[in-house]
């Protein structure tokens, strides 16, 4: 609880501080707005400083010299989403009435490492359901699980009767792939059925000013185990570019998880949690305002590498069949416990 209230603390400060400043609504205005919010809000300017080059004032006079006075609200839109863009974060988004701006090169940029008719080959069509999980049992004694998004809700309830049906296979496959992310509290659900005991997954810290590195001390994360089933056999999770926020946060706190390997490609990152914000116009700027970490505290907002690197092979392809699953088959019978 006394968690609960810190944070709320921070957030309702943090609302405060984003209105302090007034602008005019004029393209000059709305770019310096947006400039000043992320500036001294957003959670990755150092960070990201260090890991791609990122130079915040170079970027406001580059993109304040591409304004003018008469621009329509389109070209001042694109003016503005580019200049977001140059933060690489698939959580900063800009919504106007016209259209949502996004960076999406975080996967497109990099190969699906995934074909959905394969992959729905693979399910078949006596698949079961469990709110958003999609189950059923390969022939070869593996049990598959496919989970799209962490915004399809599930229960405790869900998890272990899936769980209790699969018991007697000889491992499990969990494809991820392709999910976008959702709710922390169904990532958390989820991994908790696969740790016998309290683990320490991660770290997470909040702005406490404006200044770049102005930031709390890191918190802990735990993943607690779940009080009904829980997995004691090997796992292996298959992963893509298009695993990102919530997925890319269930990786890694399943990582921790005992018997737990990744197959495929690294996730996309994500690991800030967005806040929102208003420019003169009315527009609303979305944009990463806490950073997570993992156990070892490096940042994940660049996604988490694969334990097992693995590629969509174009033979396999026209032949119908996953890379992926079936590389996680032949692992999965060959061991009894993953190390």
């Amino acid at each position: 609880m006394k968690l609960h209230l810190i944070i709320l603390a921070i957030v309702l400060l943090f609302s405060g501080c984003i209105r302090e400043e007034q602008y005019d609504n004029t393209p000059q205005g709305n770019l310096e707005a947006l400039w000043k919010i992320i500036d001294e809000h957003y959670c990755f300017l150092d960070y990201k400083a260090q890991a791609i080059g990122l130079d915040w004032n170079e970027v406001y006079s580059r993109y304040n010299g591409q304004l003018n006075p008469q621009m329509t609200l389109s070209q001042q839109q694109d003016v503005l989403c580019n200049m977001l863009s140059e933060l690489r974060d698939g959580h900063v988004n800009l919504y106007t009435a016209a259209d949502v701006g996004r960076y999406w090169a975080w996967k497109d940029d990099y190969p699906a490492n995934l074909d959905e008719e394969i992959r729905e080959a693979y399910l078949g069509t006596d698949y079961r359901i469990a709110a958003g999980l999609r189950y059923r049992i390969l022939d070869d004694n593996v049990g598959y699980i496919v989970y799209t998004s962490f915004s399809s809700g599930i229960g405790e309830g869900n998890i272990a009767e899936v769980l209790y049906y699969l018991r007697l296979c000889s491992g499990l496959i969990i494809d991820i792939r392709g999910n976008g992310g959702g709710q922390l509290d169904y990532e958390q659900r989820f991994a908790s059925h696969f740790t016998n005991e309290r683990i320490l997954v991660g770290y997470r810290s909040y702005k406490t000013g404006t200044g770049h590195s102005d930031f709390s001390e890191l918190y802990p994360e735990y993943l607690e185990p779940s009080t009904t089933i829980r997995w004691q056999k090997p796992v292996i999770i298959l992963t893509n570019r298009a695993c990102y926020s919530a997925t890319n946060t269930f990786v890694r706190d399943m990582l921790c998880c005992p018997n737990v390997r990744t197959l495929g490609d690294s996730t996309g990152g994500g690991s800030g949690m967005p806040f929102v914000s208003e420019l003169p116009n009315g527009w609303i700027v979305r944009f990463s305002a806490c950073p997570q970490f993992d156990r070892n505290r490096h940042h994940i907002e660049f996604g988490i590498p694969p334990t097992i690197p693995c590629s969509m092979n174009p033979e396999d392809i026209v032949k119908g069949e996953d890379t992926l699953i079936e590389t996680a088959r032949t692992i999965l019978s060959k061991v009894c416990i993953l190390i």
